[in-house]
């Protein structure tokens, strides 16, 4: 593979750690070689000291990079991953959160990692996103997700009666807090505490969970990625909450129609091979132990 130039940092800079890590990274690419591209949020912040920086201002701009690294935690990659459309910029995440499944690099062995991913020492791992398509009071919007899409009815706090449909074949009607439709990446967030199952990342398909069901009948479903899920809201007066990545909220009404089917482009993770999936789940999770230390 040839050695990379490029890449930009996307951050929340809403943390101290952000702005301790920046420079020090900064340094790192320039003492390499490497030309270090900062977001425009970055570069306007009043914490930001290097102003010489090339700006990230659009899309098309970090899909010339040779790849993006994400400082922060998962709410920070998700947004990374909204954010870069069609692109396939390869994504390496650096933890800096607190529980986070996304982020495959801590502070601790960033450097390496750096300097591993700059030589081209890296395997990709596609992730799939999902897609929303609303239709709402005459309009269509979109949404993409890569972890959750999340259905509820809000501050009203009652219940909601989501009828689904796969394929256009009736599954049921979901009585529910909630409805959470996830691809495997989010299986282990919001629908894992729901009680859906963990789906490992290259099993693709995508995740019907319940959220405090109010039948116990209403279990999760796992479809194939390549299915339409379609959503309508009978027997309910309220407004309805739609989250994408439990970041962007819409407010739906009931006659509003929902389809999710699997977005048409995958983003690239940078992962190395002396990693594993089960070993995240192991670290993240205590997956497997009985109380070892």
């Amino acid at each position: 593979m040839i050695p990379l130039k490029t890449f930009g940092i996307w951050g929340n800079t809403e943390k101290d750690s952000f702005w301790e890590t920046l420079p020090k990274i900064v340094s790192w690419a320039d003492e390499n070689g490497l030309i270090a591209h900062l977001t425009t949020r970055i570069l306007k912040d009043e914490n930001c000291t290097d102003h010489t920086r090339p700006a990230i201002t659009s899309k098309d701009d970090i899909g010339s990079l040779d790849f993006m690294l994400v400082l922060g935690g998962d709410g920070t990659f998700l947004s990374l991953a909204r954010a870069m459309g069609h692109h396939q910029t390869p994504i390496l995440g650096i933890h800096l959160g607190d529980l986070g499944f996304l982020a495959k690099v801590t502070k601790n062995d960033l450097f390496p990692r750096l300097t591993q991913v700059a030589a081209g020492d890296f395997i990709l791992e596609k992730r799939m996103l999902a897609k929303a398509t609303i239709q709402k009071n005459g309009d269509t919007i979109h949404h993409v997700a890569l972890n959750d899409f999340v259905l509820s009815n809000g501050e009203s706090h009652r219940m909601l009666t989501a009828r689904v449909k796969v394929n256009n074949h009736l599954v049921g009607n979901y009585r529910a807090d909630g409805l959470i439709i996830a691809t495997p990446t989010g299986s282990t967030a919001y629908s894992l505490s729901a009680g859906g199952p963990i789906v490992t990342p290259k099993v693709d398909s995508l995740i019907i969970t319940p959220s405090s069901a109010h039948s116990l009948t209403s279990r999760p479903l796992v479809v194939p990625a390549d299915s339409s899920i379609a959503l309508e809201f009978p027997d309910t007066d309220d407004s309805i909450l739609f989250i994408a990545d439990g970041q962007i909220h819409e407010p739906l009404d009931p006659s509003c129609k929902v389809e999710i089917t699997k977005a048409k482009f995958d983003i690239n993770l940078v992962d190395f091979e002396d990693r594993d999936y089960f070993q995240t789940l192991r670290a993240k999770m205590s997956w497997g132990t009985r109380g070892e230390s």
